[in-house]
């Protein structure tokens, strides 16, 4: 894996029902600062979005927010947006997800809901196609992302995954290891469950 420079958070607007998602999100954000790597995300002030940047920021991060022009009276506001280190605006929500993967190295899904899903399963579409090789990381924060885990194995085994060594997305459910884990690039050590890698699982 090369080096990376840059880590791309997909998670939700809202705050959902547990206040554990936003900790997560404002911990995730700060160890990605400390590491000296910049934050891609999707521009919001809100939610769990709003709280990795607030994270990274807050640790002197450097964070790109990519958000479309009609969203961002609804997920941020001027004030938000202008203490961001890089701002891009995009006319769709297209545009948005092509750029965010350009700009980042690896890709983490916190909790979040339809859209989340929507731009984790994306890339790992991609990577099923071979258009990239980069890491995919789920953050399975009180096992939230498990149906989903569990959705892809029985996908595999049902025949309808035909390139899961390319669709074997890293699962950690401690947010504060997921950089630290990316960096030092250790699937090798990692146990295998299906097309996932377990890292310290509850």
């Amino acid at each position: 894996m090369k080096r990376i420079h840059s880590i791309c958070v997909y998670c939700g607007s809202s705050p959902g029902s547990s206040a554990r998602y936003v900790d997560a999100g404002r911990a995730l954000g700060a160890a990605i600062a400390r590491a000296g790597l910049r934050l891609i995300y999707g521009g919001g002030a809100k939610g769990v979005m709003g709280a990795v940047a607030t994270g990274a920021m807050g640790a002197g991060g450097k964070v790109t927010g990519i958000i479309p022009r009609f969203l961002m009276n609804k997920e941020a506001t001027e004030d938000a947006l202008a203490q961001l280190d890089e701002l891009v605006t995009t006319e769709d929500m297209h545009q948005r997800k092509h750029i965010m993967f350009e700009k980042s190295d690896a890709f983490v899904a916190l909790p979040g809901g339809i859209g989340t899903l929507e731009e984790i399963v994306e890339i790992m579409t991609w990577a099923q196609l071979g258009r990239h090789s980069k890491p995919i990381v789920f953050a399975n924060l009180d096992g939230f992302w498990d149906p989903m885990l569990a959705l892809l194995e029985h996908m595999r085994a049902e025949g309808f995954v035909h390139t899961g060594d390319r669709v074997r997305p890293l699962v950690i459910d401690r947010p504060e290891e997921i950089v630290s884990t990316l960096i030092a690039d250790a699937r090798p050590r990692h146990d295998m469950t299906g097309d996932r890698q377990v890292i310290n699982r509850l």
